[in-house]
């Protein structure tokens, strides 16, 4: 199968995060194994190699995707210890297998992104019983309709997606959501405005010509956008449980980074409870 990609601006950066995870499992001891992104890269006719994803930046990447695999498993371990119902709800899911790599087929699981991006996805991601896919930008609200009301727990996932919405369109995208749904969880990676002003010259960023709008120093900033907004959990990539599974050079350079705050809260993700 070939299939010449060409997707402009924003929607072009999905293939970073997917050529990224296939570089990362053809490493003997990886960050994280993906042996679907490996599978859709060899299927896929495009010069990966022109996106230049420097190392460090392919690592994070990878870091970024297990610390958020890893707060799913145990979101949706937790509640089925408990027998409660689970929506998981991934925006601007891309190319990513998240779905696969969590692997819980009874899971009610919507994943969301561009018309354009979808029709590729339906090539590898067929949808199933509790496997769904919608078509929409993010920021269309008619999408919401979609996602079934009335569940006990919901889980929203926006993975290298807030940086590149305004901040009034992430507020009314928050908003829509509970009007919908009600209360629900909300995990999401941001960048500090210090970043957001400057990863814009980054060479990938570059290549693909996406923009970026929104970063957040605080993150108790978005409490201050509803009462109804409590935040749950912080999480660094300068120190987490998976850091000591890097390679000791890397190691030293995360451990190194999270003695500066500035570094520290560049790039991380943030968890919140939204009711």
């Amino acid at each position: 199968m070939n299939n010449r990609i060409k997707l402009d601006r924003e929607k072009e950066t999905l293939l970073i995060p997917l050529y990224g995870k296939a570089r990362e499992s053809r490493k003997k001891t990886p960050v994280l194994y993906d042996h679907k992104a490996l599978e859709i890269v060899e299927k896929i006719e495009y010069e990966f190699e022109s996106l230049k994803i420097p190392v460090k930046t392919n690592t994070m990447m990878c870091l970024r995707a297990k610390l958020m695999d890893n707060f799913v498993k145990e979101f949706l371990k937790g509640n089925k210890e408990s027998n409660k119902s689970c929506v998981i709800l991934h925006l601007g899911c891309g190319l990513d297998s998240r779905c696969v790599r969590i692997d819980d087929p009874e899971t009610d699981w919507y994943d969301l992104d561009y018309k354009k991006v979808i029709d590729i996805r339906r090539i590898f991601f067929p949808e199933t019983d509790n496997y769904h896919l919608i078509p929409s930008s993010v920021t269309a609200s008619e999408w919401i309709e979609r996602i079934p009301a009335g569940e006990e727990h919901y889980l929203v996932v926006a993975e290298g997606l807030f940086m590149y919405l305004k901040e009034e369109e992430i507020k009314d995208l928050l908003f829509s959501i509970k009007k919908r749904l009600g209360q629900y969880t909300l995990i999401f990676d941001a960048y500090s405005v210090y970043t957001a002003r400057k990863v814009k010259n980054h060479p990938s960023l570059k290549k693909t010509g996406a923009e970026i709008h929104w970063g957040i120093d605080h993150p108790e900033e978005l409490t201050r956008w509803d009462p109804g907004i409590e935040l749950m959990d912080e999480i660094f990539f300068t120190s987490n449980e998976e850091i000591d599974k890097l390679g000791s050079g890397t190691k030293l350079m995360y451990r190194i980074a999270d003695l500066f705050p500035i570094a520290r809260k560049a790039h991380r993700i943030l968890i919140y409870k939204i009711k």
